[in-house]
C-alpha cells in the first residue's frame, strides 16, 4: 500500500495513492463503517498501519466504486509532508564510499557516523527549500528513508523489516561551510528550517520486498547528479535498524535517513529531486533567502 497525506480544504489529512487517484482515508471510513486514524502520523504511531493495509488488500477490489465520486487525481493532489512530527530523525553520514570521496573524507568503516535533526526542519514534496543567510554553501542529497512502525529494542539483524511501517523519498540538506569550520559544527550544519524534505508517499513494507537492488539518485536542475544501489552501502538498512535500536528505543514514525550517493550544491532557482527507481520522485525547488531580503 502507497500512503501520502493531502492538504484538503486547509487540513492535512492520509490518503491512499492509486494510479487513477488518491482515496482520503475518511472517506474509507465513511463507506466502509471503520474507524481507521485519518492523519498518517496517528495511523503509526498508535500501530493500526498493518490492520489498514491487511484491510486495504481484502477489500482494494472493491475500492474502485470509491474512485469517480472521492478519488483525488495525482495531478490535482496537493502534497504535504507525510506527517510533521517524528519523535526522533536518525542521519547517516557518508554511507556510501564514493560519496566520501567527493569529500575528500574516509569512509566510516566500524560504525555509522549518525546525527539527529529536529522536526522543524520538515517540508514535503514541492515545499520550497530555504537557503539560509548565515550559510554560503548548502548542498541537496537525495535518500532512502526508513519508517518505523513500532517501539523496539534491540533489535536483531534478521528481523529490521519486522519493526518497519515502511520506506519513503527523502532530501537531506546541509550548510557545508558550516561544518567544514568545524565538523562539531554538524548539528547546526543539518537543522535549518526546510532542511528535511520527505515523501510524497509513504511505500509499506511488503511494497519492497528487494531493498537491496533500490537505485537512489540525486537529480539536480533535471540531471542525475549521482546515483547509487543500496546494496553499495557501508551500512546496509538492516544494520542501520539494529545497531540504532541498541542505542535507544525507537518508537513508531521515528525515521532514519540512510545516506545519499551523492550532494548537489544548491542555489538560488535550482529544482532537486529525490528519484528511486520505480517511485513517485520527491521534487523541491530552491530560494536563496539572502537574495530575498535583497530584493
Amino acid at each position: 500500500m502507497k500512503l501520502a497525506t493531502l492538504e484538503v480544504n486547509g487540513a492535512e489529512t492520509a490518503a491512499v495513492y492509486t494510479p487513477d487517484g488518491l482515496i482520503l482515508l475518511a472517506d474509507i471510513n465513511q463507506s466502509f463503517s471503520t474507524d481507521f486514524p485519518v492523519t498518517l502520523q496517528e495511523l503509526i504511531q498508535t500501530e493500526r498501519l498493518d490492520k489498514l493495509n491487511d484491510f486495504w488488500n481484502q477489500k482494494k477490489d472493491d475500492m474502485g466504486a470509491l474512485l469517480p465520486d472521492c478519488a483525488i487525481p495525482p495531478d490535482r493532489a496537493v502534497f504535504a509532508p507525510p506527517y510533521r512530527h517524528p519523535r526522533k530523525i536518525w542521519g547517516i553520514g557518508l554511507n556510501y564510499r564514493a560519496h566520501a570521496g567527493d569529500l575528500g573524507e574516509t569512509a566510516p568503516s566500524s560504525e555509522p557516523a549518525s546525527f539527529m535533526k529536529p522536526d522543524t526542519t520538515i517540508i514535503g514534496h514541492g515545499d520550497t527549500i530555504h537557503l539560509p543567510l548565515m550559510s554560503e554553501r548548502v548542498t541537496g542529497e537525495a535518500e532512502l528513508g526508513l519508517v518505523f512502525g513500532k517501539m523496539c529494542r534491540d533489535v536483531d539483524r534478521s528481523e529490521w523489516r519486522s519493526v518497519l511501517a515502511g520506506f519513503t523519498t527523502i532530501i537531506d540538506m546541509t550548510a557545508e561551510d558550516i561544518l567544514r569550520r568545524n565538523p562539531r559544527n554538524l548539528t547546526q550544519a543539518k537543522s535549518f528550517n526546510t532542511f528535511f524534505s520527505f515523501g510524497p508517499l509513504l511505500y509499506t513494507i511488503d511494497e519492497c520486498v528487494d531493498v537491496m537492488s533500490l537505485r537512489i539518485a540525486t537529480v539536480h536542475n533535471g540531471g542525475v547528479h549521482a546515483g547509487n544501489t543500496v546494496a553499495n552501502m557501508t551500512f546496509p538498512p538492516d544494520y542501520l535498524v539494529s545497531y540504532h535500536s541498541r542505542i535507544m528505543t525507537m518508537l513508531p514514525g521515528d525515521i532514519i535517513s540512510t545516506g545519499t550517493p551523492g550532494a548537489a550544491v544548491l542555489r538560488d532557482g535550482d529544482v532537486i529531486e529525490c528519484r528511486i527507481d520505480g517511485w513517485l520522485p520527491l521534487v523541491n525547488p530552491v530560494i536563496d533567502l539572502k537574495y530575498v531580503r535583497e530584493a
